[in-house]
């Protein structure tokens, strides 16, 4: 008797995060991308479905999977465990943005809340999504879509499903503190003590990406101290964040406006480290 060929390699994309944070467009970009996609599976039907489009050949699978499972979410963790026991290569992409965001979005399409049902109003529903999620949010790449276009998500979005996992990833983000701390940096540094290339007319409408503002930045002793501190911090702890197991880690650098300062100091951090991890380099506000 012919044994059945086994089962194709599979990447399979977990779409999860809070209602109203960019899911649908999330999943939009998948199936541009030539993904087999499914929206508000039940948690409890992933294995079964899984397996099926893997016995069939299905190599590239997206599915959105939320509070709209209801009690089933609970079971997420362990089903994408023993997934990745298969030999999936299982992403989960947690799209999130701040309450206020999110009010504002609901607000403006009129759109009903999945947890609206009873008495709860629309902050009551966030926040009590936010529980619900937060056993999945743990073990995800998080995008604070919060100050985001479109444009910037997909391209975001499209440099993730792209992106070796074998490893943990680095990935550097400039922002503006004007505009918010992004709700996905696990660490944090703030640069608006150093001098600000903003208060030069020839500098202003440039970026931290460009020589001019290089130089200007260089010629200050406190932006190299800074720099080497924060440097040296990342390398220092890096090998404690790898043994946790992360598939990824985002450090934010913010200044007041969010395109000198700290776009200066994520390059040069990318070029850094670039020789020894995969990096990923974001520019929050040069996004908008």
């Amino acid at each position: 008797m012919t044994e059945a060929p086994a089962p194709l390699d599979m990447q399979l994309i977990i779409i999860t995060g809070l209602s109203g944070s960019g899911k649908s467009v999330a999943l939009k970009v998948l199936e541009d991308g030539a993904y087999y996609t499914t929206d508000n599976l039940p948690a409890t039907l992933l294995p079964e479905m899984v397996a099926f489009l893997r016995a069939a050949g299905y190599t590239r699978v997206a599915v959105s999977i939320d509070t709209r499972s209801g009690d089933a979410l609970s079971g997420l963790p362990s089903h994408l465990h023993e997934l990745k026991a298969q030999g999936i290569d299982v992403r989960v992409l947690f799209l999130e943005a701040k309450t206020e965001t999110l009010l504002k979005r609901f607000s403006e399409t009129r759109r009903r809340h999945p947890l609206s049902a009873g008495e709860l109003t629309v902050s009551e529903c966030i926040a009590r999504e936010r529980e619900l999620l937060a056993d999945i949010g743990g073990a995800s790449h998080h995008i604070d879509t919060s100050e985001l276009n479109p444009n910037a998500l997909r391209a975001w979005i499209k440099e993730f499903v792209e992106s070796d996992q074998s490893g943990l990833t680095l990935l550097f983000e400039s922002f503006g503190y004007k505009h918010g701390i992004p709700l996905d940096a696990d660490i944090v540094f703030d640069v608006r003590c150093l001098p600000n290339p903003f208060y030069d007319p020839a500098l202003r409408p440039l970026t931290g990406k460009h020589r001019a503002v290089l130089e200007f930045l260089e010629a200050d002793e406190n932006v190299n101290r800074m720099y080497n501190d924060i440097q040296g911090f990342i390398q220092n702890w890096l090998p404690c964040y790898v043994a946790d197991n992360r598939s990824y880690l985002t450090v934010g650098i913010g200044c007041t406006g969010g395109e000198h300062r700290s776009v200066y100091f994520v390059e040069k951090l990318a070029r850094d480290f670039r020789g020894e991890r995969r990096v990923l380099v974001r520019h929050r506000e040069l996004s908008l």
